[in-house]
């Protein structure tokens, strides 16, 4: 039977580098399917709205999506030393569907910037809290300078031989 592994990036922007590296890692492997958070936007997430409204419909079908998978890839982007906004959002909704949003399924988590340190704070505290979240987590990797790592929409060699081990360990895993 074929494994499905989900990817996606925490991250709304149109021109996430972290939605670039998830991309990527998909035309290197089999049976992966991007998802874009673009594609399940929510409300901020509050008890009141949650009273109020229930779960938005594209949550609702997020967590199916998820529970379909046997494993994920996620690259979180840093902002100001955390997760973004978005994907706090994103998995608080979720949370309140189902606490274990993973499902307890293995899961690697990602970082790329710009910068040297490749969004390692975001990392850290992504991977600190999420198998709270049912992450089984079974590898992670910060990517610092990805500009010298990614062009035309392909990783480089020496990226692609560093990210192989972690995926084959995912694969492994299911």
């Amino acid at each position: 039977m074929k494994k499905k592994i989900i990817v996606f990036a925490g991250s709304n922007s149109k021109e996430s580098i972290n939605q670039k590296l998830v991309c990527s890692i998909s035309n290197l492997h089999e049976g992966i399917e991007v998802i874009n958070l673009r594609d399940y936007q929510a409300p901020v997430y509050g008890v009141d709205m949650e009273q109020e409204v229930g779960f938005p419909e594209l949550m609702t079908s997020l967590n199916k999506k998820l529970k379909e998978a046997d494993g994920f890839i996620v690259s979180i982007p840093e902002h100001n030393g955390s997760m973004p906004a978005v994907f706090k959002n994103t998995i608080d909704w979720l949370s309140r569907i189902e606490p274990k949003v993973f499902n307890d399924k293995p899961t690697v988590f990602l970082s790329t910037s710009t910068g040297e340190r490749g969004g390692a704070s975001a990392l850290e505290h992504v991977v600190a809290i999420m198998s709270r979240r049912g992450a089984n987590v079974i590898g992670c990797h910060s990517q610092g300078n990805f500009q010298d790592h990614y062009s035309n929409g392909e990783l480089s060699g020496e990226l692609r031989s560093f990210l192989s081990p972690i995926i084959k360990k995912l694969y492994q895993a299911i």
